[in-house]
């Protein structure tokens, strides 16, 4: 049981960290709330204590002989702070004091978590950038605001991560993701594409997006600039820009552009290989039969390895069943040396229900590198195998 300060600023986000709280505690953490006196005008003391099951502490000056400003960070496993408004982050960035939860911050040697939550135009303020690249260069995992609806009629960059995706990056921080991407931008791609036949119908595949977003989410904790180019409908992972796309093409375009300045790329996404010559305007009515003739779709992977930059590494992915032409492994090598990427992981995929691949929440696979080399992952969650495939990653980036 790891014991947990979740500090709290006064921004109007507040009350989804009391979601965060419950995500937290229902985990089997010891969660101690510290919020600003801002943060008690949204959210108050008795809704903090009810779903901890502890005092809250909220000043410099209650139980003093147990010296609350030091102990609080001495004893913890992990601070995280959401909201982290842009007061917050400044008066962290500078070393204030001047109220417990500051003071928690000075005192922690654990690792520290900040999502932040502002308007857009306070996140890009050169003020904002410049104390969060000062954070992060201290060890700070400042994770990236997600876009959406703010206060009032205001949409952009600065919504608060969905509390349950930043109690998964808590997770990942406690159980030891080390920070060896801080300072790598990586790109990641997920989901199925579709290719629509007419305003109604598309051909698509199975594929739910849950192994990039893993990988996403765990290189988000792992201290990376994460880019995810997204063909799925699942919530931003916490930390992460996301991009939204649809067909193969729209896939390829956003891929290559992202990837000119990454030092990593995972196309994790199941793009489609071929698409519809003609997209029809109108819902095409229906008949007894009717006759699609396709066309083949870029091929993402060969293109990101043909234009790489020096030193990129680039990770592919490959779904495969055997058959009478060869196995599984046997496909994938075959792929691996055709699209030239730098490893390839390799799982095999089935029936809708098959314990791995597509639409479960586990995965097993085999990844095979350009030199020859293999690493078997057993059938574990889709975010062990993340895990692996970054420890991969980081090992050829030390090396290129």
């Amino acid at each position: 049981m790891s014991r947990i300060v979740l500090g709290v600023a006064g921004g109007i986000a507040a009350y989804k960290a009391v979601e965060l709280l419950r995500q937290l505690t229902e985990s089997g953490h010891t969660v101690t709330v510290v919020p600003t006196r801002a943060a008690l005008e949204f959210v108050g003391a008795p809704t903090w204590a009810a779903l901890s099951g502890r005092p809250v502490a909220d000043d410099l000056w209650s139980d003093v002989h147990e010296v609350p400003h030091v102990r609080l960070g001495q004893d913890a496993d992990l601070v995280v702070v959401a909201p982290a408004t842009a007061d917050l982050l400044a008066r962290a960035c500078h070393g204030l004091a001047d109220d417990l939860l500051t003071n928690v911050l000075l005192t922690a040697r654990c690792p520290v978590v900040m999502a932040p939550a502002m308007h857009t135009e306070m996140w890009e303020h050169p003020a904002t950038r410049a104390n969060v690249a000062l954070l992060r260069a201290r060890g700070v995992l400042v994770l990236e605001p997600a876009v959406g609806r703010l206060t009032g009629a205001d949409s952009g960059r600065g919504r608060l991560p969905e509390p349950a995706e930043i109690a998964a990056v808590c997770r990942a921080v406690l159980v030891g993701a080390p920070q060896d991407l801080v300072g790598r931008r990586v790109v990641v791609s997920a989901g199925g594409t579709r290719e629509h036949l007419d305003p109604v119908r598309f051909l698509g595949n199975r594929s739910s997006g849950r192994q990039g977003y893993a990988l996403a989410r765990a290189a988000a904790a792992r201290g990376a600039e994460v880019v995810l180019v997204s063909a799925s409908s699942m919530p931003d992972p916490a930390g992460v820009v996301v991009r939204r796309v649809q067909s193969a093409d729209d896939m390829c375009e956003a891929v290559l552009a992202e990837a000119v300045t990454a030092d990593a790329v995972v196309m994790a996404a199941a793009v489609a290989d071929y698409r519809p010559v003609e997209r029809l305007a109108t819902k095409r009515k229906k008949t007894e039969t009717f006759t699609v003739e396709l066309v083949r779709t870029p091929d993402v992977l060969a293109e990101l390895v043909r234009v790489r930059p020096a030193g990129q590494v680039v990770v592919g992915f490959a779904a495969e069943t055997g058959d009478a032409d060869g196995s599984v492994l046997e496909h994938g090598r075959a792929k691996l040396a055709r699209k030239g990427c730098d490893l390839l992981v390799v799982n095999e995929v089935g029936d809708p229900g098959h314990p791995t691949g597509f639409e479960g929440d586990q995965n097993a696979a085999t990844v095979l590198a350009a030199d020859g080399t293999s690493v078997e992952v057993p059938l574990g969650s889709k975010d062990a195998l993340a895990a692996v495939v970054w420890d991969l990653v980081v090992g050829r980036l030390s090396t290129a």
